[in-house]
């Protein structure tokens, strides 16, 4: 689809309020295209009020704009990342992938309440989020039309690049708040910020460059400990240092405690697109991190080594799934439904020490189904555990390994 498609239509336009926002906005009603943007509030800690996004937006060109609330829907999307432990490549917490499936799945019934059956977005084409908006929207609604300006040739000749966005922006005091002078880009939501782009760009650019939106550096963060208690019903994080919590003031809390001790904060990580190009990031997820960490505690509790290898096989697939757009599809669901035996006997409170970044284990405590049994694993004199149980055990063991070698599979041994 590209803007001759558009002359006389009316597009529903995904928006954050930045760069690219205001100026895809403005292009188009500058084509007479009519846009009604639509804005996800996602807890945007970069937005002093996420109603003023609709106000950009309506001085931009929009014929309307309308804010819908997904605060809720995210965080319980971000628990349930965390109940699968699906960071990408080791290291990133899927904040933004995940918002991207949430935002879409918030904003097609507002779309389709206005009669608006075509969604745009301003993922460039390079990036992961023009593909997390077009499978969303295909899996969700295929009914719907997805126009991407960076991959329309009229909007690349007149936009080769930020330069001319933002120069289009000022040359029509648009409010945007990009500038030739800003170092970075960064997107926004409750579970973390993405920065990237600009002098990130640079890998003799230090992750510590970034100014934190969610807290502050580790060197930064207070010099004493401070404790931290979570207690996880069936998977679900209930209690917050005694205090009741759903999934989204779980999130909020997390991110206000651990942000402040530099928890999740400056996370660099060079990662692969789901395009076939490296990127560099650098991130902030505090409540995902460490909320993460303590969960991560209470699985070594409570899954043997058969359980472990299967929920990490699934947790490195679905991570992969949430990165590349997949997170509504059977093979994610599948794959959820597996992680879900393991969430159901994930009960107990987990106490950790935070420190300049670190997360540190203090005590695991009423965790009903633990496989941990502190007298079976002493090395002292007591529990039911034989030492000469282990003799039988050894010797078939080394019926195979003796085979290894008499048939020549050893290998090097030196």
């Amino acid at each position: 689809m590209d803007l001759s498609g558009l002359k006389g239509r009316t597009v529903g336009a995904a928006v954050s309020g930045g760069l690219d926002s205001c100026t895809v906005t403005r292009w188009l009603a500058d084509h007479d295209v009519d846009v009604v943007c639509v804005t996800a509030d996602l807890g945007q800690p970069d937005e002093e009020r996420i109603d003023y996004v609709a106000e950009r937006m309506m001085r931009c060109g929009a014929k309307d704009a309308v804010i819908v609330n997904a605060k809720d829907e995210l965080a319980q999307a971000g628990i349930e990342v965390v109940q699968c432990q699906a960071m990408y490549e080791g290291s990133y917490w899927n904040t933004t992938g995940i918002a991207r499936h949430i935002t879409v799945r918030t904003l097609l019934p507002e779309l389709k309440k206005r009669g608006i059956d075509i969604l745009s977005h301003g993922a460039t084409g390079r990036g992961n989020d023009q593909v997390r908006f077009q499978l969303v929207a295909n899996m969700i609604d295929p009914s719907v039309e997805v126009y991407a300006p960076w991959r329309d040739q009229a909007f690349l000749d007149d936009f080769p690049g930020r330069k001319e966005m933002i120069d289009f922006c000022e040359d029509r005091e648009l409010p945007i708040q990009a500038s030739h002078e800003k170092p970075y880009s960064t997107d926004a939501n409750i579970l973390g910020l993405t920065h990237e782009a600009g002098r990130l760009e640079s890998l003799e650019t230090p992750a510590g460059f970034i100014t934190p939106g969610m807290g502050v550096h580790p060197r930064e963060a207070p010099d004493a400990p401070e404790r931290f208690a979570v207690r996880f019903e069936q998977g679900v994080p209930v209690l917050i240092n005694g205090e009741n919590v759903t999934p989204l003031s779980a999130i909020e809390t997390a991110n206000r405690i651990g942000g402040r001790n530099g928890i999740g904060i400056g996370i660099h990580t060079v990662e692969n697109r789901f395009v076939g190009i490296k990127s560099r990031g650098v991130y902030e997820s505090p409540a995902m991190t460490l909320l993460g960490q303590c969960y991560e505690f209470l699985l070594q509790l409570i899954l043997d080594r058969r359980a472990r290898r299967s929920f990490d096989q699934a947790s490195t697939v679905i991570a992969e799934q949430i990165y590349q757009g997949y997170w509504y599809d059977p093979a994610t669901q599948a794959l959820r439904a597996s992680v879900d035996v393991f969430n159901r006997l994930a009960t107990g409170t987990i106490q950790v020490d935070l420190y300049k970044g670190g997360v540190s284990f203090v005590s695991a405590e009423d965790v009903p189904n633990s496989l941990y049994s502190e007298t079976t694993a002493s090395m002292e004199g007591v529990g039911d555990f034989d030492h000469k149980d282990s003799e039988g055990f050894l010797g078939v063991l080394g019926v195979s390994a003796r085979a290894l070698k008499s048939s020549g599979q050893t290998g090097r041994t030196r």
